[in-house]
């Protein structure tokens, strides 16, 4: 007993040290594959130029009558984030259901839902945006589109978990008792699952208001837009206003919408 009582600390220790050994391996071989060329001559002055747009904000960019300003901008994110959620949130319902496996009798149905779903998913929503840019223009329609399709993926991902985790109970109930399916689903199953895909829709809403701000950079709409532009000519006293104003919006954000889904769960 005591031998096997030694070995086991033992093994242990070689695994982890195997472990480390592998990990510090892979670190040290994508080191390897990056190219330094040192650091610029021009790195110092930039960085204070930076610096100091970022201490001193363009305040007067916050809100100019006759044309765009900041708080249109953080409007027009706002928007897009709101149409883009709720289209995802109507959209993946569906393709939900499709892919839980507790609402089909065969796997090769849910198994190809879930397939979709992770199709969707493996495209980023700037890349969305950028197809959708070239389909209908630039512009605030192509960041609610790209944000639409591709929350559909995460959200219904989602809600499908949360339908095959869903207490059997009632449906078994009412189906005994000969209700049809669509019966089934409208009192057994929704009203178990719509507090957790509300929750859900609010938390990523969280996220798409993010996502927003970064789709303007490859021109579908938003704060992202006059971002890229103050970029592009180094005006570092207006990127600093409109980075401390995404930075309220996305605070804004989350504390609403956390207090919403403590009251909704």
């Amino acid at each position: 007993m005591r031998g096997i009582t030694s070995y086991k600390p033992m093994v242990a220790r070689v695994r982890f040290w195997a472990i480390a050994i592998v990990v510090l391996a892979i670190y040290y071989w994508a080191f390897q594959g990056m190219h330094f060329e040192g650091i610029q001559a021009t790195t110092k002055s930039v960085s204070l130029s930076i610096l100091d747009g970022f201490l001193h904000p363009d305040w007067a960019y916050v809100y100019i009558p006759e044309g765009e300003d900041l708080l249109r901008g953080l409007l027009d994110t706002l928007i897009i984030s709101i149409l883009g959620t709720f289209v995802s949130a109507i959209l993946c319902i569906p393709f939900a259901f499709w892919a839980s496996t507790n609402m089909s009798n065969r796997i090769a149905v849910s198994g190809s839902g879930k397939a979709v779903l992770s199709f969707i998913r493996v495209f980023p929503e700037i890349i969305i945006a950028i197809l959708f840019i070239k389909a209908v223009g630039p512009g605030a329609f192509a960041g609610v589109l790209a944000l639409g399709i591709h929350s559909i993926g995460m959200l219904a991902k989602l809600y499908s978990e949360t339908i095959e985790s869903i207490d059997p109970g009632p449906q078994e109930a009412l189906i005994a008792s000969g209700a049809n399916r669509l019966q089934v689903l409208r009192y057994a199953v929704l009203p178990q699952v719509i507090p957790q895909f509300l929750s859900y829709t609010l938390y990523r809403f969280e996220i798409n208001i993010r996502s927003a701000t970064t789709l303007g950079l490859v021109g579908a709409g938003g704060i992202g837009t006059p971002l890229i532009f103050a970029l592009q000519v180094r005006n570092w006293n207006r990127v600093g206003v409109i980075l401390l104003g995404i930075v309220i919006l996305i605070t804004l954000t989350d504390v609403i919408s956390g207090k919403l889904r403590k009251r909704i769960i």
